[in-house]
């Protein structure tokens, strides 16, 4: 961050508890960076679990579950019912939160991705622009090119109590 959201004054950057933080000398706010929020969606079918292939960079041709950002105006739960039906055509309802992972392997910045276990409702699985190849995978045989962003983490730790 380069400018003042409120004023528009490029900001200095000043020690503040311990840390160099960007500073407004004219509002006398302190900006500070904030983790990356994304949700997933874990969705299990005959003991398998499904996987797309990203098309997009920076984890290109990676495998990962259907995800993404939370939007500022949604909850994550709210986001994970978009994503996974913008990266698969299904239509899903949240059955639990699974758990929370702490990443700081994507160029885009550190972040925390928050996995849902999801039920289809309804819909049909296909391909989008954003996944290709929706495979449901046992935990025996997943991929080797996992996607980072928590999505290696989470994939690994439900092929552990699979």
């Amino acid at each position: 961050m380069k400018y003042c959201h409120s004023c528009g004054k490029i900001l200095e950057w000043r020690m503040i508890e311990q840390k160099q933080r960007p500073f407004c000398s004219q509002c006398q706010r302190i900006y500070y960076a904030q983790l990356k929020v994304g949700a997933a969606g874990l969705i299990e079918q005959e003991e398998k679990l499904l996987l797309i292939q990203r098309t997009n960079i920076p984890f290109r041709d990676c495998w990962n579950l259907p995800a993404g950002y939370v939007e500022v105006d949604e909850s994550p739960l709210q986001a994970v019912i978009r994503e996974v039906s913008e990266e698969t055509g299904l239509q899903v309802e949240i059955e639990r939160l699974v758990d929370v992972y702490f990443f700081d392997d994507d160029p885009r910045g550190n972040g925390i991705l928050i996995v849902y276990k999801c039920i289809p409702v309804g819909g049909k699985l296909t391909e989008t622009l954003e996944g290709v190849k929706p495979t449901f995978f046992k935990a025996s045989n997943f991929p080797k090119n996992l996607a980072g962003g928590g999505h290696n983490q989470a994939v690994l730790a439900w092929k552990e109590i699979s």
